[in-house]
């Protein structure tokens, strides 16, 4: 999801980042506040 609300809500395991159907991180919800701190952009070079 792309909705931190969603994640609060959820408290997932496991957080996931995809980038062109890669997943270019994983971790747990402090991969979801790094994401929603720093944007994608991040993980696209």
């Amino acid at each position: 999801t792309h909705y931190q609300r969603l994640l609060d809500e959820l408290q997932p395991d496991f957080v996931h980042i995809m980038i062109d159907g890669r997943i270019v991180k994983s971790g747990g919800m402090e991969v979801a506040a790094e994401l929603e701190k720093n944007g994608y952009e991040a993980y696209k070079a």
